[in-house]
């Protein structure tokens, strides 16, 4: 099949790096070497670039650029967050649904389970509140879309003298985040969920938040984050985040109105099948279907047959065959969370694009049936 006629829907997974993106990284890719902790021209020129890539970050969650701390992505800047809050002398409450690069990031962490939408309850986590205790609470969540009370949450949190970090890694960019008055202590954020590169996320960490820092050697991102900056790809998240910003509003809108009529039409392509998640909560652009008797891995690989890219969850896991663990702590049998499939949109996905989905999920599901 011709990669052009490929209907790619698992941006929830990763995005493809958008040609603006790409041309603001190629000079630092081809000839920009320069390390930006040298002194002369080349570093300076180096320097600079990251400086500009730390404001078009900051700017798209309203942050002080200072504030941010730059990382490998996603899953170094939750380590960062709850490590180093747990090397400070906290221990991490987190939600059963979360991504596991927080559940996994240290030995002991306090579970607070969900109700049915996978929305964490409220009641149970504030049981657990301490002043030397850290909650994490995923902002949206990479499979089903559900966005948790996250302000709520961290007011609560305050209020007991506890820390509070959210990641925000899939929420970035699709729906309104600002940190001068959403209170946050800590927030995460990666660059190839909003069309910018794979191998770049941030940090952001409200000033006076104590956390022990992981990765020791030279004096970069303020002595908080050794290591030499990846110059190209900081630069291509900024721009992502730029352009994000910019076109923010007109695609959250455009996307909600795409995701809830591909909603429509599958449900009423294939009887019997279901929403999993918040359908009064929920990102933009992440429906999260089951199909009753199917595995899910089954309708995956043969979309993939006919040319369409779907997930049956998180990328992350995706070598698994175990079930769901956000659709088991949503209280669903294993035979359901096996039967889940997440499809997720980006900017190129068109309303013209539905009729062929269910035409293709309707042969999948009659054919493995």
């Amino acid at each position: 099949m011709n990669p052009a006629d490929y209907l790619y829907l698992d941006h929830a997974a990763t995005t493809p790096v958008r040609q603006e993106v790409w041309e603001a990284m190629r000079p630092h890719v081809m000839g920009g070497y320069g390390n930006a902790s040298s002194l002369h021209r080349f570093g300076r020129d180096a320097k600079k670039a990251i400086d500009r890539a730390r404001e078009q970050v900051a700017s798209l969650i309203n942050a002080d650029p200072r504030d941010l701390v730059f990382t490998s992505g996603g899953t170094e800047a939750n380590n960062l967050a709850l490590r180093g809050s747990a090397d400070s002398g906290r221990r991490i409450l987190a939600s059963a649904v979360e991504h596991h690069s927080v559940l996994r990031a240290a030995e002991t962490i306090t579970e607070i389970s969900v109700d049915a939408e996978g929305l964490v309850e409220v009641d149970r986590l504030e049981s657990e509140l301490s002043d030397d205790a850290i909650v994490s609470l995923m902002h949206g969540n990479n499979e089903t879309g559900t966005v948790q009370p996250i302000a709520e949450v961290a007011a609560s949190c305050h209020d007991r003298g506890a820390l509070f970090h959210t990641d925000a890694v899939q929420s970035a960019g699709r729906i309104p985040i600002d940190v001068e008055t959403l209170p946050v202590d800590l927030l995460s954020l990666s660059a190839h969920k909003l069309y910018g590169p794979k191998g770049a996320g941030a940090l952001f960490v409200r000033r006076g938040t104590r956390l022990a820092w992981q990765m020791r050697g030279g004096s970069q991102e303020r002595g908080r984050r050794a290591g030499t900056e990846n110059v190209a790809a900081l630069v291509g998240f900024g721009e992502a985040c730029a352009l994000a910003r910019r076109e923010l509003e007109t695609e959250n809108i455009r996307q909600s109105q795409l995701r809830d009529a591909m909603e429509i039409a599958l449900l009423n392509t294939v009887p019997g099948s279901w929403v999993n998640g918040s359908r009064r909560s929920r990102l933009p652009h992440i429906l999260h279907l089951g199909f009753p008797g199917v595995e899910g891995e089954t309708i995956m690989l043969g979309l993939d047959q006919e040319g369409i890219a779907v997930s049956t969850g998180s990328a992350c896991n995706s070598g698994s065959v175990d079930a769901s663990h956000v659709l088991l702590a949503m209280g669903q049998s294993h035979a359901k969370a096996h039967g889940g499939v997440r499809i997720s949109l980006g900017r190129e996905t068109k309303e013209s694009s539905i009729p062929r989905l269910c035409e293709s999920i309707k042969r999948v599901v009659a054919a493995s049936s």
